[in-house]
């Protein structure tokens, strides 16, 4: 039997998450931009409620192509408040908006992020933090730049989740395979 971080606990989707996405080094600006986005419709709610409902998060936001979301109005946040499939919350829907504008400004999302980390990953000794100073200071970049929902908790779970910061538990078998992805 494999150990795991705690947090995946025995849900299938959890367990193929965490097995083969958490902690793994992403590099597609894309890619990284959508799981800015929905760790920021993440807060306040646990992480398999986004899990659960990540298709239909990528179906009423087309795919989380920046250039299209960035042209919404009223009418596609009164549309996704209408959507049962996704987290309806004015507040949320809109920063995804503002982000896709903020999003756009940064030529290399993926470039601009690792850069803060030179390229690569941190082998994280204190596993299990909710912030760090870097945490902290990409937020209050980000927050510069124009982007919503990017708190420096959100942003270390984001940091987590896309490889930035192996924070798989020691003796998960997966802090292994993510080091060395980096």
């Amino acid at each position: 039997m494999q150990t795991r971080c705690h947090w995946c606990g025995t849900d299938p989707l959890y367990l193929a998450y965490h097995d083969t996405e958490w902690g793994v080094p992403e590099r597609d600006s894309r890619a990284l931009w959508e799981k800015l986005i929905l760790d920021g419709f993440q807060a306040g709610l646990a992480w398999i409620t986004i899990l659960r409902k990540r298709d239909a998060f990528r179906a009423a936001f087309q795919g989380f192509d920046p250039q299209v979301i960035a042209s919404w109005g009223e009418s596609d946040v009164q549309r996704l408040l209408a959507d049962p499939g996704i987290v309806r919350h004015r507040g949320k829907i809109e920063g995804a908006i503002l982000n896709a504008r903020a999003y756009l400004e940064i030529e290399d999302f993926a470039g601009y992020l690792w850069d803060y980390l030179d390229g690569k990953p941190i082998q994280s000794e204190t596993y299990n933090m909710t912030e760090t100073d870097l945490s902290r200071r990409i937020s209050k970049d980000l927050k510069k730049r124009g982007f919503k929902f990017c708190g420096p908790t959100i942003t270390y779970a984001f940091m987590q989740a896309t490889g930035m910061v192996n924070d798989h538990h020691p003796d998960c078998f997966a802090r292994k395979l993510c080091a060395s992805a980096a």
